[in-house]
């Protein structure tokens, strides 16, 4: 089902926490220090990071900021034994999305991480593009893009139908001033911010085709 990272070194608890995910169908690549995880993640394709704060060679928030600053919007959960303020406050200044205290119920650890999970796989994707539907934020390459209003909502419409004729009144739902001339001025802004490949069905609408 889905792909998790889990960097904990205490073997024991990596092994429990593994074996629970692993018994609801996810993949998980365990590692103990920081490095190792850090090599395992550039190199990797994941759905989900499980981090430990205090392991070997590099910190779980500094792993997860080097991440950050790299592009990479994998959704992330710390799970550590710090519980204090100024540490909760860090985990999520460097990206975190989630942040579970040792000792927890392994049973709570199962129904964050799917979840989190249902939330990733909402996404529209299109080849490199991804669109989160929830706040409506666009990323190419893992790095999110600036694009307006109206042009997100015609590229949220066409990413629900891909590979399929979106009539051009369905796009005039969305739009201020509804018109062909100004559709065909989106979809072009569309095409070229975000390398899309958009079709342009004559008298009918627009297909977005996607890898």
């Amino acid at each position: 089902m889905a792909r998790i990272l889990l960097l904990e070194d205490d073997e024991v608890l990596s092994q429990t926490i593994a074996a629970v995910l692993e018994a609801e169908g996810h993949t998980v690549t365990r590692v103990q220090n920081g490095e190792e995880a850090a090599e395992v993640a550039y190199d990797g394709d994941f759905d989900l990071y499980l981090l430990d704060v205090n392991v070997p060679f590099m910190n779980g928030f500094d792993l997860l900021a080097s991440l950050r600053d790299a592009g990479d919007t994998t959704p992330a959960f710390f799970v550590t034994a710090l519980n204090d303020t100024a540490s909760l406050s860090r985990g999520f200044d460097a990206g975190g999305d989630d942040y579970i205290k040792k000792p927890f119920d392994i049973e709570e650890l199962l129904i964050r991480v799917n979840a989190a999970l249902r939330r990733r796989s909402d996404e529209r994707v299109c080849g490199n593009v991804r669109l989160d539907p929830r706040t409506m934020t666009v990323r190419v390459d893992e790095k999110e893009t600036d694009i307006p209003r109206t042009e997100k909502e015609i590229l949220r419409l066409l990413m629900d139908r891909k590979g399929q004729t979106l009539p051009k009144e369905a796009c005039y739902d969305v739009m201020e001033t509804p018109s062909d001339m100004a559709l065909r001025v989106h979809i072009s802004k569309l095409k070229k911010r975000l390398g899309l490949n958009i079709v342009n069905v004559r008298g009918v609408g627009y297909r977005l085709e996607c890898p």
